[in-house]
């Protein structure tokens, strides 16, 4: 049926209707995440694959382990969060930071995709998250965001990295020589993407230099974890 939808009704009609529909399921699942967040982290919640799918993700696995390790230390750390790279989680940690008292700092190079997410936040109301737009720079060695350090806390206790994209020049590495004077004693980094090879290089490297150990956690969608 969803077959023959699609070929008789005209498609920016079907795309205007999946959009609404799409926004809809993820306002109705926002609500429930905003009224109990740990509630909705429970195996047991059908909360976030809601969310993933209302927010235009299906593609991503609703028992994202790494989504739910950012979502637990965001609740669990006393200070701030360094976020690389927008997106669903952007909103959801800035929930629980606006209920915490703690504040995002989300960096971001693509400026569409962060405007996408400016929208969600502002719509929400969440005032927790400060979304640097921060094209790529070039460091000579590697290239990485450029943040505004004036600006920011002297120290993150978390940082989320799901970015830059892991074709920038030497990938992620860029996060510790730009941001090594934030990073102290106590910080947790958890590092996304820890099937590929390329983030497991980068994680030992991380981990030589700031003489560490790497936690390799999740089975579904595995990331890394290193605390300083």
């Amino acid at each position: 049926m969803k077959q023959l939808m699609k070929r008789l009704v005209p498609r920016p009609l079907w795309n205007f209707v999946r959009s609404t529909r799409n926004e809809v399921r993820f306002q109705s699942a926002l609500k429930e995440f905003t009224d109990n967040p740990q509630k909705s982290l429970s195996p047991q919640s059908d909360v976030l694959p809601r969310l993933i799918a209302g927010w235009g993700n299906e593609g991503w696995s609703a028992l994202s382990e790494y989504l739910v390790a950012s979502l637990r230390a965001v609740n669990e750390l006393d200070g701030d969060t360094l976020e690389c790279g927008s997106g669903l989680t952007t909103v959801l940690m800035g929930i629980i930071a606006q209920k915490n008292g703690t504040r995002i700092w989300t960096l971001e190079h693509h400026a569409q995709w962060g405007d996408r997410v400016g929208r969600a936040l502002k719509r929400n109301n969440i005032t927790s998250v400060t979304l640097c737009a921060s094209p790529l720079k070039d460091y000579g060695a590697y290239a990485w965001y450029n943040p505004p350090l004036n600006a920011m806390p002297d120290w993150f206790a978390l940082v989320v990295c799901d970015g830059p994209p892991t074709d920038t020049k030497d990938g992620r590495f860029g996060l510790l020589p730009v941001m090594r004077a934030k990073l102290k004693a106590g910080t947790v980094i958890l590092l996304d993407d820890a099937i590929r090879e390329e983030e497991q290089e980068i994680a030992a490297r991380w981990a030589k230099e700031l003489g560490v150990e790497v936690q390799m956690l999740g089975s579904e969608k595995p990331y890394i974890r290193l605390r300083l």
